[in-house]
């Protein structure tokens, strides 16, 4: 993988240095602030897709981290989900034991023994 990206960044340089060296012809570049009087023509082309890859991988960024977190919000609120409904299963679950538990401590407790004769 090494090896690849150094014969694409080698061959990015070349073009680069022939788009430069085949358009010669100055130029005058306006910047709306300043203006260059002078600038080769390759050189500003070169400048401008620089400018521009620059900006189209910030503004990428951005938006796959909008996408990423939009992404992770959904799978916490279906865990949220999952956990809620997980509490609601464990809370009727304990009810109905406690409720098993109060029927058979009072049927216990109901049962009294009157005869007091060891027979």
């Amino acid at each position: 993988m090494r090896y690849v990206l150094v014969a694409i960044l080698i061959i990015l340089f070349g073009y680069s240095l022939a788009l430069v060296l085949q358009n010669g012809t100055e130029v005058t570049v306006d910047l709306l602030f300043t203006q260059v009087p002078a600038m080769r023509l390759g050189l500003v082309l070169l400048l401008t897709l620089a400018l521009g890859v620059v900006v189209g991988l910030l503004l990428g960024v951005q938006v796959f981290r909008v996408f990423q977190t939009s992404w992770e919000i959904k799978r916490l609120r279906k865990d949220i989900d999952h956990l809620r409904k997980e509490q609601i299963q464990a809370a009727q679950l304990a009810a109905a034991e406690a409720a098993a538990n109060a029927r058979y401590e009072k049927t216990v407790f109901d049962v009294t023994n009157d005869n007091k004769s060891p027979l």
